[in-house]
Order: C-alpha cells, then structure tokens, then sequence
C-alpha cells in the first residue's frame, strides 16, 4: 500500500503540470504514454518489441494520437492526414502476414490494428477533450476517478454480489452501483455548476454522467478481459503498485472519446 500511495502521489505531480499545461507538452506525453500502453498489449500477447511489425505499431499509434491541429497545419493535407496513414499501416501489417509466411497470422494482424486503433484513439480524444473544453475535460477525469476509487471502496466495505466473476473475480455490483451513484451525484454538480453544456438540459445531463461512469466500468472490465485472456495480472510494471499504462487509463480511453462524440467538448 506504501509502494502504491508514493507512486500514485509522483505520478499525480508529474501528470497534473502536463494537463493543466496542455498543447505540445501533454501531447508528447500522451504519445510517449500510447507507444507504452500498445508495448504493454505486444509485452502480453509475447511478441518482440523490436520486430518490424512492433517498430510500425509504434509509429501508427503515433499517428493516431496526434492532435488534429498537427494535421491542419500540413502543407499538404490531402495525401498526409491522418487517415490515409493509418490504412497505409494496416496494408503494411496485413503484407507482413505474406511476407513472414503467415508468422505473423492473420489474428496478429487483426491483434496489432486493433491495438492500435483502441489505445490511439482513445488518447486522441483525450487531447482533443482537453483542447476544445477544458471543463468537459475535468468532468470526464471527475466520472472517471471517482466512479473507480468508490467502486472500490464501497465494494471493499459493502460487496457481497460477483459483478463478473470470469473476467474480474473482485468486482462486485455492489461496488459498480455505488461508485457510479457517487460520481453521477458530484457529476451532476459540477456540470451544473460549471454550465460547460448549455445545450444539455437537467435530464440530459443526468443520463450523460451516469452513460458515462457505465462507460467508464466497461473500460475497466475490457482490459480486465485482456489480462485474464493473456494470464497476466498487470498490463505493466512501470507504476510499482499500480501496474501498467493501460491499468491506469482504461476508462479513460473509452470516456473521453465518448465525450467528444456526445458532443460535450
């Protein structure tokens, strides 16, 4: 628990300066951050961090996490956006497949791409979350860290029912009820409060920010599913009593994209 708080404090310090900072700063962190969380996905699936089709993995999520500013500020937009680039990467994984001689299968193939697409996009909307509403952002990051923190606490104190057992042995729906409860309530405050979705009227927020702590569980109980696929207890090691990359924002990757296409930033 030591190792935990210490880690969770230092990440916190570090973190918090580059979202509060945002632009170039944040961006190169969440890209730094993407190229780990798909090393941590090849890491479990056992393939070589310095293979050809590891090496392109890195500079597709790349690719993908870019803010869309980097792309507009092109000289030449047409050829070299973004999704032109992302298919020219699934073209060169699905030839490695015939050049390897099918070492590198179809189901890696499909493995790598979609790799790519869930951490690059997700990280993606982050930034662009963080750029286009600021208090959007926060609100998101307030659904996603409280639904987490009292889903645990109050599954913990009050779990007495398997939420799903197969895939997460300790969540409980319990602990799932309550930290979606919690969160929706402050939620619902700040939103009011802060006014950053005027479009949205009371009902409509409500639904919003408990849609969203939802979200945010089933981000969690994907990677869950990842781990308990692979046999892996944790995504990574790089946050000693935390785990990985992916361990820390799996919700997230599923929220702040589902912000973005709400229409809440």
């Amino acid at each position: 628990m030591k190792t935990r708080v210490i880690t969770g404090v230092v990440a916190l310090l570090i973190f918090v300066p580059f979202v509060v900072k945002g632009g170039i700063p944040l961006t190169i962190l969440m890209t730094l951050l993407g190229m780990i969380a798909v090393g941590e996905l090849l890491f479990m699936k056992k393939r070589l961090l310095v293979s050809f089709e590891a090496v392109i993995s890195f500079i597709a999520v790349t690719i993908t996490i870019l803010p869309n500013s980097f792309w507009i500020a092109l000289p030449s937009p047409t050829f070299f956006n973004q999704h032109t680039l992302i298919y020219f990467f699934i073209l060169l994984i699905l030839l490695t497949t015939v050049l390897s001689n099918n070492k590198l299968t179809f189901d890696d193939a499909g493995s790598l791409v979609l790799s790519v697409l869930y951490i690059g996009f997700g990280f993606h909307f982050f930034l662009q979350a963080r750029s286009e509403n600021w208090q959007a952002f926060v609100f998101g990051l307030i659904i996603v860290w409280l639904t987490d923190s009292f889903a645990y606490i109050i599954g913990r104190k009050f779990g007495k029912h398997k939420l799903i057992p197969k895939i997460s042995p300790n969540k409980t729906w319990e602990g799932s009820i309550g930290g979606s409860l919690v969160a929706s309530i402050v939620g619902i405050i700040f939103a009011l409060y802060s006014n950053f979705a005027p479009n949205f009227d009371l009902v409509e927020i409500i639904l919003v920010t408990i849609f969203l702590s939802i979200i945010g569980q089933f981000g969690d109980l994907v990677e869950s599913a990842l781990k308990r696929f692979y046999g892996v207890k944790d995504s990574g090691n790089i946050l000693p009593g935390h785990g990985g990359i992916l361990d820390r924002f799996d919700s997230m990757l599923l929220v702040m994209p589902m912000i973005i296409l709400l229409g809440l930033a």
